[in-house]
């Protein structure tokens, strides 16, 4: 019988859920704000991509600073930096400020949340390590859903959810700073092995930038989609809420089932079957509100995916103590591609109207269905899978610690 999880790790997750629920009402709540404030798309989209820039960065500089002055200060300093960041927001309401300002909470938020992770990884054992890190994915979406939900407690021209956000991070410094629990090891670094990676698998090194490409616009122009659309608040953080909830529930099905069969076999009906819902999003989103929620279910339940099946058919190739280097390297490949679609993305916007996105998404998904299918059609050797699928969160690179070598 597995061992229950220690007292430590679950005033962790705790820390865990606070900092989600703040993200996810921080990175719902700007793009709707923004555009409020009449920002242009290609701004609202330039702001996200700044995000991810500042994420990427954090993610680099992380393991240096924590070496440097320990998980504890490192975690409580940028907390007290992001804390401020946020507050500055409905202060200097300017597009270029909000830019500057999503840089840098890109920045705080990877290294939060890379100290969290460094400190549950310590907890992890060979009886806990699987359900660990099907907790802390359930968790971060739970909270990712519960922060976009929170979006409709105030008016979004108001300060209130500025303060609540603040309230979120801060408070989740006390589960962490307060477990009584040794020093994490040391974090290893993220680092793009290009060649490496393409080597190992073009199919997973080239779809990570795609699918980040797509899910960087999506994620930072999906708020603005809604509203352009003339969706209330409510409606809008449903309809974002169905894109998590379908993604949270498709994994482990699609997931296990990529086990047992050549996984770019099962990626591909999954790439394009995105394509199609997508497409329908797009031409379908002046019809009922009712209508789109369960078509949003389904294109986040195939969407959502895609970056883990493609982490794993990369896996499947690389040597086990390369796992965590592999893992991390594709992350920032995925970054990448998440703040170039934000950049881009609103150009189809521009020409096509709010479903611009979607259609841009297809367009997008629609290139890597061709690569998976000129990949297969090359080596038509099925793959043996020495790794099993797991639930992956796109977070910091010492996530992947908790996935059993």
């Amino acid at each position: 019988m597995p061992a229950p999880l220690h007292r430590t790790t679950v005033v962790i997750l705790l820390s865990s859920l606070l900092v989600f629920t703040g993200i996810g009402l921080l990175q719902t709540m700007l793009p709707m704000r923004a555009d409020l404030e009449h920002f242009s798309a290609a701004m609202i989209g330039g702001q996200g991509a700044a995000y991810f820039a500042g994420f990427i960065a954090g993610c680099m500089l992380g393991p240096r600073l924590i070496r440097s002055v320990g998980h504890i200060r490192a975690f409580a300093g940028m907390v007290a930096i992001l804390a401020t960041v946020v507050l500055v927001f409905p202060v200097w309401v300017q597009p270029v400020v909000w830019l500057a300002l999503r840089l840098g909470s890109g920045c705080c938020l990877a290294i939060i949340v890379m100290a969290q992770e460094s400190w549950l990884n310590d907890q992890a054992d060979n009886d806990n390590r699987g359900r660990m890190l099907s907790l802390y994915f359930i968790i971060s979406n739970l909270g990712w859903m519960i922060g976009q939900s929170a979006v409709n407690l105030c008016p979004l021209t108001d300060s209130t959810l500025f303060m609540l956000v603040t309230g979120l991070i801060c408070i989740s410094v006390a589960p962490v700073a307060l477990a009584p629990t040794r020093e994490p090891k040391q974090i290893p670094s993220a680092r793009i092995d290009l060649r490496g990676l393409l080597a190992l698998s073009p199919v997973g090194a080239i779809g990570a930038f795609l699918v980040g490409t797509t899910e960087g616009a999506f994620w930072t122009l999906g708020p603005v989609y809604g509203q352009q659309l003339g969706m209330s608040v409510f409606e809008v953080t449903v309809l974002m809420g169905s894109f998590v909830l379908g993604g949270t529930l498709s994994q482990w099905p699609i997931g296990h089932l990529s086990d047992y069969y050549d996984r770019r076999v099962v990626i591909l009906p999954v790439v394009l079957l995105t394509v199609a819902t997508g497409l329908a999003i797009a031409f379908i989103g002046k019809l009922e509100f009712h209508l789109m929620v369960p078509l949003a279910i389904l294109h986040g339940a195939l969407m959502v995916p895609i970056y883990s099946l493609c982490l794993a058919h990369v896996n499947d190739n690389a040597p086990t103590d390369r796992f965590v280097q592999v893992s991390g390297g594709l992350l920032l490949i995925y970054s990448t591609g998440a703040a170039i679609g934000p950049l881009t993305a609103p150009f189809a916007m521009f020409y096509f109207g709010p479903g611009g996105l979607f259609i841009y998404n297809a367009a997008i998904l629609a290139v890597f269905a061709l690569i998976i299918v000129l990949r297969i059609l090359s080596n038509r050797n099925l793959r043996v899978h020495p790794h099993h699928y797991s639930l992956t969160n796109k977070t910091t690179q010492t996530i992947y610690e908790l996935e059993e070598p």
